[in-house]
């Protein structure tokens, strides 16, 4: 269980932090690149959190930590094809920005 809130917390931050950024990556689904969580998981957050809203100290992410079991399997998927996509985008960054090994 402590698995499922932890990878709850970290898709819900990862989905607003999106959806505030904005950047089309073409990776499918609408702005922010958040392959569709807004459509899959519009009625699981407004029901379970009505009052909750997107940004910091909005409430998504403790609706997300305390409701992620809850919530829709097509939320749940979208919410970790999301995650895998936005892992991958750090991955790419962390080797490109890693110091170039000069070999003799």
């Amino acid at each position: 269980m402590t698995h499922s809130r932890l990878i709850a917390v970290t898709l819900a931050v990862a989905c607003f932090a999106s959806a505030a950024t904005a950047q089309p990556d073409g990776g499918g689904g609408g702005r922010g690149g958040g392959g569709g969580v807004r459509e899959a998981c519009m009625a699981d957050f407004q029901k379970a959190c009505p009052d909750a809203k997107p940004g910091p100290g909005g409430g998504m992410r403790e609706c997300a930590k305390a409701h992620f079991t809850e919530f829709s399997q097509p939320c749940q998927s979208a919410l970790q094809a999301m995650r895998a996509r936005m892992q991958s985008r750090r991955d790419s960054q962390s080797e490109s920005s890693a110091p170039a090994t000069n070999s003799p």
